[in-house]
């Protein structure tokens, strides 16, 4: 790293052991030495906006989302009963729904019960948005906005980057055949 001109901050050092609860549980290290410093092991750590805890079952991610997505809506829902529906549709798609894409694709094995929790966030959004009772079924409503559920929207976004990825793949290796063929034929 000094041949590239980078030093480890110490004060951004975060150290966590990963593995199940049982095998966390049994590692008795609590501080870790690093740069002539003493770093204390955490439970979690956040990385791109992204939150890790030690068993990465991606809860501690869900909760931050949760109660981030669900102050937005509290802020929001004060501006939105004075906005046409389409600005507020553009409103929440730039506060709430872009936080919820973030990463998502993360979300693709959580438990069903994590995935619950993304998915009542997206459904107050549209509540918000068209002013739907609570006891009112939403998915027709989803269906009316065009909204995926939260799992096959997970889902929609990986074939997406996969696909996207092939296509990447395919044109930087056309690419690649032209350029060397061209350059064989200037020897």
């Amino acid at each position: 790293m000094s041949s590239n001109r980078l030093r480890l901050n110490p004060n951004k050092i975060q150290v966590m052991w990963l593995g199940s609860s049982h095998q966390v549980q049994q590692i008795n290290v609590i501080s870790v030495s690093a740069m002539s410093e003493n770093t204390d092991v955490v439970k979690t750590a956040r990385d791109l906006g992204v939150v890790i805890d030690s068993q990465m079952s991606l809860s501690a991610h869900i909760s931050a989302l949760c109660l981030s997505a669900y102050y937005q809506l509290r802020q929001l829902g004060l501006a939105v009963r004075s906005l046409t529906v389409e600005a507020a549709k553009t409103l929440v798609q730039a506060f709430i729904a872009c936080c919820l894409d973030y990463c998502s694709s993360l979300l693709q094995r959580v438990s069903d019960g994590l995935m619950r929790k993304v998915q009542s966030v997206q459904n107050a959004t549209v509540r918000l948005i068209t002013g739907t009772n609570c006891c009112d079924h939403i998915t027709p409503v989803l269906h009316q906005l065009h909204r995926l559920p939260v799992l096959q929207r997970v889902t929609f976004k990986l074939a997406c980057l996969v696909t996207h990825r092939d296509t990447w793949q395919t044109t930087f290796t056309c690419c690649l055949k032209v350029t060397v063929a061209s350059f064989m034929c200037a020897l």
